[in-house]
């Protein structure tokens, strides 16, 4: 995920320098595009890391789900077989079942954690891509005359 933002942050420091030579270029001539054209290319680049980042992102935590669901599907299998307990088929059956309960709430919390923490991050980037975007727009149009 980091190797991600670096991409972001070396596409917006290429724009950053793509766009001063841009707007020192415009005023020899005026070409259509100009500072919009470049923050949307900035845009488009962070967007496209983003979902890359996301759907990367995805598949592992898929995979790690599938992983974990089939490790504790056949360890419980193992200890009925070897423990020969059947739990009763009550709603909130104890035994074996409360076992697995609590070890599946338990790694549900941590990946739910591991989650926010992930939003937490992407939201944090984001704030302040668009603060600096902001700030790039409001000195470069202050140059102009």
């Amino acid at each position: 995920m980091t190797r991600h933002l670096r991409y972001v942050l070396a596409a917006v420091l290429i724009s950053i320098v793509a766009g001063t030579s841009a707007s020192a270029q415009a005023t020899a001539e005026h070409k259509p595009g100009g500072l919009n054209k470049v923050a949307r290319n900035v845009s488009k680049t962070a967007k496209k890391a983003g979902r890359d980042t996301k759907a990367e992102v995805k598949r592992g935590s898929s995979k790690t789900h599938n992983t974990l669901t089939d490790a504790g599907n056949d360890t419980k299998a193992q200890l009925k077989r070897t423990t020969g307990i059947k739990s009763s088929q009550r709603h909130q059956p104890g035994g074996l079942n409360k076992v697995a309960r609590n070890i599946s709430r338990t790694s549900k919390r941590a990946a739910s954690d591991t989650k926010r923490e992930k939003n937490r991050v992407k939201s944090n980037v984001h704030g302040e891509l668009t603060e600096s975007g902001k700030s790039l727009k409001d000195t470069t149009l202050k140059g102009k005359p």
